[in-house]
């Protein structure tokens, strides 16, 4: 706080890199209200306002409208700056590097997992469920879009410093859906007693509808709410006095021939303890949970929102609930399930105790604005140097203004001379500066000249001295990917948990397991140098094969299974499935190695008993019998005797 009144004041939070801006932080530290509109609306609390008003600044960066955002404030000569992108091309660059050349959802145990039914392999069970665990998270994701959802969402996150998934269960497609939200419509409940870092129990997704003059709307405002709260009583969709759609409470029957008043009915699967506490057993617990998630989704007139109300204590009683696609009022609806399905991904590990991230460009914002000072400086020398300032001076003709061009031909007088003005000089030296800002932004992002394809290959001695040009991009992506690797788990293991409470078939005996996604290779790679590593390492039995494979994978080997591409090599390696016959003697084994049905067993031959003492092993005929036999004889079918 400023010691004298109406001084400035100091503000050091997790957006104060932009207070330099006058824009951002005026006399009292916060954002200029007509710059900003929507981080001042009276419904949004006052600790989110500068978090919205850096959303909305860091969005002109990357549309090239800081200048036009900044006009507002400083008038119409911020205008005339020049954007040429620089900002939205790091965005980009990072973007690529973070999510890797490809993703994989992995379950762990899924690579160990048998081809087919083996009594004998102790793990084949814990690997078969794991494969199929494996299996069904790729197939939804692959229906779902998921690799073009995440780049939708960590664009947003390397720009803004959050990004937001929504998961919900879709009845008529029968599966989890998948939903990108912007970071400014996401408010999380956080009270000064809880941890910044804990996962919120209500979370808000709010935003303004303009005005719809066509359907006779007014502005409005749009809340969609999941909180965990204790189990309570059943409801049905209902309407109360005035009409309006609401929930209430389900009522048992009333027994005619007793006076005990009707009693509310508890949903399906749960039960009163001891304590009169409501629990429920949950697919995925092995233990009674006490809470379940509740869905509200309301919308208020603008109008009827005076008073001191923020987006967590809106008047209920003003608000007018939708109503689902399955007919059910979404009044804290019941979703049977035991957490917010709300994932937030910071783009940096957030401080202790914050909530927030911190977007890739933060450290380097004024640069860029010095980047944009040059560009505006350098369009303005270099329409001198292409037209330049021409002084005549004797000139014969009376004429006050000659413009200058190809083949015009001046006459002078007696004593005139013509001198120009060379501004070529200045032009260079403002390209060169600009070349110094370029390299300072992507120092200060960490992003070296190799990483955004400015550097000429030709000039790099070695690769050694490549691999350790990017050792600042190395732990600014270990960085970046360690703040998301929890998050994308809790997001898979959402989505198994929903499927289980949507009852899908596909999943049914399911038991959830955790599951993780890996993001592939971001740096060039030698691939020949890599093959020869894994090569020495796997004949010297030093790595395994499944080591090996996802070593190839991780420097860009076009493999795109990796359980796949073991089995295809285990399926040839006929010397090894020699030395494993020799070994165990046990042609199941062999098979099972080689991924092969087992050889059927030949019949024996039947049983050959020795001849009796005194017998002939082949019996003969007596003399004096005959054998008869039929002859065709021409079809006459005429007898013969021998």
């Amino acid at each position: 706080m400023g010691l004298i009144s109406g001084a400035r004041n100091l503000v050091i939070d997790a957006w104060s890199w932009l207070n330099y801006k006058p824009v951002f932080n005026d006399t009292r530290g916060m954002p200029y209200r007509r710059a900003f509109p929507e981080a001042t609306a009276t419904w949004v609390p006052a600790d989110d306002e500068r978090r919205l008003a850096a959303y909305k600044l860091l969005a002109a960066y990357d549309n090239n409208q800081a200048g036009e955002l900044a006009s507002l404030r400083d008038g119409d000569t911020a205008r005339e700056r020049r954007e040429f992108g620089d900002p939205s091309m790091f965005v980009d660059t990072l973007t690529a590097h973070v999510m890797g050349r490809e993703q994989h959802i992995v379950v762990p145990g899924a690579e160990h997992a048998p081809t087919r039914s083996d009594d004998n392999d102790s793990g084949g069970d814990t690997a078969a469920a794991a494969a199929r665990v494996q299996a069904l998270l790729r197939d939804w994701a692959e229906a779902e879009l998921l690799p073009m959802r995440m780049l939708q969402t960590e664009r947003t996150t390397v720009l803004l410093g959050d990004g937001v998934y929504l998961l919900y269960w879709d009845p008529a497609k029968r599966r989890a859906r998948i939903k990108t939200f912007d970071p400014g419509f996401y408010f999380p409940y956080l009270s000064e007693d809880d941890d910044g870092a804990d996962y919120p129990d209500r979370v808000h997704l709010a935003w303004e509808l303009p005005e719809d003059r066509r359907r006779g709307l007014p502005a409005r405002l749009r809340r969609i709410t999941y909180e965990l709260d204790w189990i309570r009583p059943a409801t049905a969709s209902g309407m109360d006095p005035s009409g309006r759609p609401v929930r209430a409470p389900v009522m048992s029957d009333p027994d005619p021939d007793s006076d005990t008043p009707p009693t509310p009915v508890l949903g399906q699967g749960d039960r009163v303890d001891t304590t009169g506490a409501i629990s429920r057993l949950y697919p995925w617990n092995a233990e009674p949970a006490y809470r379940t998630c509740y869905l509200t989704d309301a919308t208020w007139d603008l109008s009827d929102l005076k008073g001191h109300y923020d987006v967590d204590s809106l008047p209920m009683d003003k608000a007018q609930y939708a109503t689902g696609p399955d007919g059910e009022v979404l009044d804290r609806l019941d979703l049977y399930l035991d957490f917010v399905p709300v994932v937030h991904v910071p783009n940096t590990v957030p401080p202790a105790g914050e909530h927030w991230g911190q977007s890739s460009l933060a450290k380097a914002l004024q640069v860029f604005d010095e980047l944009s000072g040059t560009d505006t400086d350098s369009s303005k020398a270099s329409a001198t140097t292409g037209s330049p300032i021409v002084a005549l001076s004797g000139k014969s003709t009376g004429r006050s203004h000659m413009e200058v061009g190809p083949g015009v031909l001046f006459e002078l007088g007696e004593g005139g001379r013509m001198d120009t003005v060379n501004t070529a000089p200045q032009l260079a030296e403002l390209r060169n500066h600009r070349h110094d800002l370029a390299d300072l932004a992507a120092s200060v992002v960490r992003l070296p000249a190799v990483s955004l394809g400015t550097m000429d290959p030709s000039k790099v001695p070695s690769g050694y001295a490549l691999e350790l040009s990017l050792g600042p991009l190395d732990s600014l992506i270990a960085g970046m990917r360690l703040a998301r690797a929890h998050k994308y788990a809790l997001l898979l293991k959402f989505v198994q948990r929903i499927h289980l409470a949507g009852q899908h078939p596909d999943w049914a005996g399911v038991t959830p397991l955790p599951a993780r996604l890996e993001f592939g290779p971001y740096t060039p790679t030698d691939q020949a140098a890599v093959l020869g590593q894994v090569a020495t390492a796997y004949e010297k039995r030093l790595i395994s094969l499944e080591t090996a494979v996802r070593m190839l994978t991780s420097a860009g080997w076009p493999i795109d299974d990796a359980e796949t591409e073991i089995e295809l090599i285990e399926s040839r390696m006929f010397e090894q499935a020699r030395y494993l016959a020799d070994a165990l003697g046990n042609p199941d084994e062999v098979a099972a190695f080689l991924h092969r049905e087992p050889p059927a067993e030949p019949e024996p031959p039947a049983l050959q008993l020795p001849p009796l003492p005194g017998t002939s092993a082949v019996p003969r005929l007596a003399d004096d019998e005959e054998e008869t036999t039929d002859d065709t004889d021409g079809g006459q079918g005429s007898g013969g005797t021998r």
